[in-house]
């Protein structure tokens, strides 16, 4: 008998969802609420001040049975555990997975070969909450002595969109007098942007990159650094502050090493708001909000670690993920916050879910034969409902979707809340039952207008709801994704905190950097072209 394990799409428990699928497909939601007034209390679940009202999914009872046996069988439990305790789970690299440590309480133990690396986290969480109220508190003065009133981040990927979504999410705590900017494109038309009407006197850069090394990050940071010497002159080294694992190099760019905040090689980039990356988070709304944040986290952290799998919000999602990903051929998944200040959220975890579960070969190495992560999409409503929603209801594609809301908004105008809210639950009310024929007619629609004004319904949406978007539910939210994504890596059998599909595209990227100054290169008959004509036009 062969030891190589069984590919997840073999496993019996598999097939018994495949089977059930088929029996499911022609059931619809209006027959199943209809047949069940129970049905909203018990496909809804509460955890950390959040509520996940999950009823307006094609399921039953029986499919939630059928998907929590795969759960087990994959072993998502034994999984979560080896993470939480340092183990090498990032096999490909050898590394540990320990984004969790960096919101673990300080009495935590986690060891990674041998060391606990709790000390090492909250040592790093000290020194940047001194730094961060030295700037704040105008002690931090520049080169000419004036205190910093500009942060200006240069980044990439999870070094720029997880502290860009968190700073506009939590904008009510960003300092007034404090103007908090993001860089990341190596356009030079996004630096030029972020830069115009700063005074150099007053501006601040964190270049964060783990190795110091990444192409569109430190050309950013070379021309920001060009930019304030030609108007400060000297040494500009008090107006720079690194993030990286990599300090050597960041001291040879010419950041002083007290001005340097390290992470580790533990934490991957996508999943690294927490660590020292969320440093111009943490400058604009402050060291105690930042902690609340962490507290958020934690809280997720602890119940996906310790809920039963029946009732852990993160297994849930990313059950019914797998659920349409792989027995219904949905292909995107949208994100759909009812909240102006989350319109980065999607963004964000499109990086965090398809960089992770963007994958085509299981954990053995061989091609997967099932759909892993889908396309990751959104916008806020109500926005959304002017642009895309008419495909999501009446479009010829499946696209299950996560609305997300608050109970209350901390900035608002009388009746505006209870208008967006409105709407986020008049769209999961009408995506689930739609509107037949039969309706349509007794509203007296003409008749040549009827086919066009009828909707299928019987399309699924999860509901997220919180009180207020704060500091700690942020945290929660953030955590509750990260967990979606890592449980369907799981069930999927793939590795999700390996990033390799990046390499290929930035290794070519530098190759024709070079031969465009010069040097002979050789490629298919297209990009030789595409070169020739961008070396005609640009002189």
């Amino acid at each position: 008998m062969s030891d190589t394990p069984v590919k997840a799409n073999r496993r019996p428990e598999w097939k018994a969802l495949a089977s059930h699928a088929e029996t499911m497909k022609a059931v619809h939601l209006r027959e199943l609420f209809s047949h069940d007034r129970g049905r909203a209390s018990r496909f809804t679940l509460e955890a950390c001040g959040l509520t996940l009202d999950y009823s307006k999914n094609r399921i039953t009872d029986e499919t939630r049975e059928l998907l929590l046996k795969l759960a087990e069988a994959a072993g998502v439990p034994e999984e979560a555990d080896a993470m939480f305790r340092g183990e090498k789970i990032n096999r490909t690299e050898n590394r540990a997975v320990l984004h969790t440590a960096l919101r673990a309480p300080k009495d935590a133990e986690v060891f990674v070969d041998g060391r606990n690396v709790i000390p090492e986290v909250h040592e790093v969480l000290d020194c940047m909450s001194t730094f961060a109220e030295r700037v704040r508190s105008g002690e931090w003065r520049g080169a000419t002595g004036k205190p910093v009133r500009n942060i200006v981040n240069i980044g990439i990927g999870g070094s720029d969109l997880g502290p860009a979504m968190a700073t506009d999410a939590l904008r009510p705590w960003v300092r007034e007098d404090l103007n908090v900017r993001y860089v990341s494109n190596v356009d030079g038309a996004h630096l030029f942007d972020a830069l115009r009407g700063l005074d150099p006197a007053e501006t601040m850069f964190v270049v964060a990159s783990k190795t110091f090394t990444t192409l569109e990050t430190m050309s950013n940071a070379i021309s920001a650094r060009t930019w304030m010497r030609e108007a400060l002159g000297g040494d500009a080294g008090g107006h720079f502050v690194a993030v990286s694992a990599a300090p050597e190099k960041a001291i040879e760019f010419g950041v002083p090493e007290d001005q340097i905040f390290g992470f580790w090689d533990w934490v991957g980039g996508r999943y690294s708001l927490c660590s020292a990356i969320g440093l111009p988070l943490m400058l604009a709304i402050g060291p105690e909000a930042f902690r609340s944040m962490l507290g958020g986290f934690r809280e997720m952290d602890e119940h996906f670690r310790g809920a039963p799998l029946d009732s852990n919000m993160p297994v849930i999602l990313a059950l019914l993920g797998v659920w349409y990903n792989n027995f219904f051929g949905a292909e995107t998944h949208a994100i759909l916050p009812y909240a102006q200040r989350l319109h980065r959220f999607a963004a964000y975890f499109q990086q965090g879910d398809m960089e992770s579960n963007g994958k085509s070969v299981d954990r053995e190495g061989r091609p997967v034969e099932w759909e892993t992560g889908p396309v990751i999409w959104g916008e806020p409503g109500t926005n959304g409902q002017h642009a895309f929603f008419q495909s999501i209801h009446q479009g010829t594609r499946l696209v299950p979707g996560d609305f997300i809301g608050f109970c209350r908004s901390r900035d608002t105008y009388p009746g505006h809340q209870d208008k967006l809210m409105a709407n986020c639950f008049a769209q999961t009310e009408a995506l689930a039952f739609g509107r037949t024929r039969e309706e349509v007619e007794a509203e007296g629609v003409p008749e040549h207008q009827v086919p066009y004004r009828v909707f299928e319904g019987n399309r699924p949406t999860n509901t997220i709801l919180a009180d207020e978007l704060d500091p700690p539910a942020l945290g929660r939210l953030i955590a509750l994704y990260e967990h979606k994504i890592f449980t369907q890596g799981v069930l999927w059998d793939i590795y999700s905190f390996d990033q390799w599909g990046v390499e290929l595209g930035k290794k070519l990227a530098k190759t024709l950097l070079a031969e465009f100054e010069g040097e002979p290169g050789g490629h298919d008959g297209s990009t030789d072209a595409l070169v020739r004509r961008y070396l005609d036009r640009r002189r």
